[in-house]
């Protein structure tokens, strides 16, 4: 498939209920959450490690960054993951993860840096959260000698609604001869979407893919931006009391209107919402393919 010659952008909104999006390793693996605003915060590696997490397991795809053993049941370094591949161009043309968000290695006669052609801020939850300390029992003692199971704790958000926003740069990959694909660039959509709903870890488990939506362009060097700015989610309850997508609506109005102003830059729409999705345009319900209507819109498939 040829490679990519438009630039697009995405936006991608799922949901997590009674569990964890993404622990802080130096804060007791606590949820991530702003302090000024209380708003959760999920990092770009979380949804780059499910994307390639998915790819690897469920579509067949080599990935570099991977969590892997030798025999021994050691797990290898980085030096022994590129001691299997020829040279740098033989590691960009076999794993897609480094086509589409690049790597950086520093290891003797293998330096290689490459800005990923596919970029993603931090996810941000579109309301307040409410982090929930919970302690359970487990029935197995931690040593020999005791009667009793131990403790567990963890921390867990009972609903949090992230939005993340992310950029597929088609500069990127030409000035640093990626041959990022348009099949590529498909599997990352639907790695984001079904990598989401895949992730069935204790801490993982209850997270939705609800809305994704892919802007391409067919003007050179544009984008609108922040396309996770102009989307509200609209409750009658208190935020922290938020605990279903059918708490709320989500307002796409602000989207719309700008995908409108700027449709001359736009060539095509591809997009895909869950069905328990409620969208709402100008304070009316609205499906997504008629709020796209006017654009050439093509619902995901996958």
């Amino acid at each position: 498939m040829a490679n990519i010659k438009n630039r697009s952008e995405i936006l991608f909104v799922y949901d997590i209920t009674d569990a964890n999006p993404n622990g802080d390793p130096v804060d007791e693996n606590k949820p991530r959450v702003d302090e000024e605003t209380g708003v959760n915060i999920v990092t770009d590696v979380r949804l780059k490690r499910t994307v390639r997490d998915y790819l690897h397991d469920y579509k067949n795809q080599d990935i570099f960054i991977l969590e892997l053993r030798d025999d021994k049941g050691n797990l290898k370094t980085k030096e022994d993951r590129l001691a299997e591949f020829k040279d740098n161009t033989d590691l960009i043309k076999k794993c897609i993860d480094v086509r589409l968000f690049g790597a950086t290695t520093a290891v003797k006669d293998k330096t290689m840096t490459l800005t990923g052609p596919v970029q993603f801020k931090y996810g941000r939850s579109l309301h307040r959260v409410d982090m929930t300390y919970v302690k359970g029992t487990t029935v197995m003692p931690s040593k020999e000698g005791n009667k009793q199971g131990t403790f567990t704790e963890r921390y867990i958000l009972p609903y949090s609604l992230i939005a993340f926003y992310g950029i597929v740069n088609e500069n990127a990959a030409a000035a640093q001869g990626i041959d990022l694909s348009e099949e590529d660039v498909s599997l990352l959509l639907e790695g984001i979407w079904n990598g989401t709903k895949n992730l069935m870890s204790n801490s993982k488990t209850g997270q939705m893919p609800r809305l994704l939506l892919q802007v391409v362009y067919k003007e050179k060097n544009f984008h609108m931006g922040e396309l996770d700015k102009r989307i509200r989610f609209v409750s009658d309850k208190n935020d922290e009391e938020i605990r279903d997508i059918k708490d709320g609506r989500l307002d796409i109005t602000e989207l719309i209107k700008a995908l409108k102003l700027h449709k001359d830059a736009i060539e095509r729409i591809n997009y895909k919402a869950d069905e328990r999705l409620t969208l709402i345009l100008e304070g009316k319900e609205i499906c997504l393919k008629e709020a796209l209507s006017g654009f050439i819109a093509n619902e995901l498939s996958f």
